[in-house]
């Protein structure tokens, strides 16, 4: 399966669903959502709180799985092929969809060992000091702490424990990094120094990123898919995609009134 999602890699398109219909058990959570994710850009999905944002990222390295009552219907492909098909290993998928948390989640061990965790795992043959500061340097973090990378990754500041997560996810090798909420936890200098690290991976990586902050999806995103909800008869809440476009579209000249609504503030 690796040299099969590997040998895809040259589209231009890396995801692309079709009427995705996302469930857990009876209750409809996401409904209908069709786009086409980009390769080499950076996709903001944004929306108001409970819209599905984080549930569709979720979808896309199958971290949904983990929930029993979790189920979909419709279609993912990811370089054309069905990410949700039988003979699919959820945990390739996942070395080649990493995953970036809201919250900093350094391993309780050293700064070396948490960049060299994941390649260790999978029985990485190579120079690991060579890629441990090869993944610390993409990752902006390099500079900072070359002289202590046997200090705890817990003991650095929140900015920098974030950075230490995406050096994490990229010594993997991954082809897409998914973002959940990656700055919430951050001062705004540190936010700022996140989103110029994005401009410099999407150089080799796919992003996509789930933020509440619109300032920073209309200045770090390349495309954005503004979610929105709506509630049933019985007050049970769907999301869903009211318009995806490039983000200058979509906030300077978006075409649904709910869009601009939200992007100007006047609800969310």
């Amino acid at each position: 399966m690796a040299s099969e999602l590997q040998s895809a890699r040259k589209t231009e398109t890396v995801f692309r669903t079709e009427n995705l219909n996302i469930y857990y058990g009876d209750f409809l959570a996401v409904r209908d959502i069709s786009i086409e994710i980009p390769k080499n850009k950076i996709t903001a999905f944004i929306g108001p709180s409970g819209c599905g944002k984080s549930t569709v990222l979720r979808c896309f390295n199958r971290l949904n799985d983990l929930i029993k009552s979790f189920h979909l219907d419709g279609k993912l492909f990811y370089h054309d092929q069905d990410l949700y098909a039988p003979e699919i290993d959820p945990v390739e998928v996942r070395r080649q969809i990493g995953m970036v948390f809201q919250k900093p989640n350094p391993f309780p061990k050293s700064i070396y060992d948490n960049v060299a965790f994941g390649p260790r795992l999978l029985g990485y043959k190579g120079d690991m000091d060579e890629l441990v500061e090869r993944s610390l340097k993409q990752a902006a973090l390099w500079d900072d702490i070359k002289d202590k990378l046997k200090a705890m990754g817990t003991d650095l500041s929140g900015g920098q424990q974030q950075r230490l997560c995406i050096a994490r996810a990229i010594a993997v090798q991954p082809d897409v990094i998914l973002m959940d909420e990656p700055c919430s936890a951050l001062d705004p200098i540190s936010t700022l120094k996140v989103e110029d690290l994005l401009q410099e991976l999407k150089e080799k990586y796919t992003i996509l990123i789930v933020t509440h902050n619109m300032q920073q999806a209309s200045r770090a995103s390349d495309r954005t898919a503004f979610f929105n909800v709506e509630a049933n008869a019985k007050g049970q809440r769907t999301g869903y995609i009211v318009e995806y476009d490039r983000t200058e579209v979509i906030f300077q000249s978006p075409k649904e009134q709910a869009t601009q609504a939200y992007v100007s503030g006047r609800f969310g």
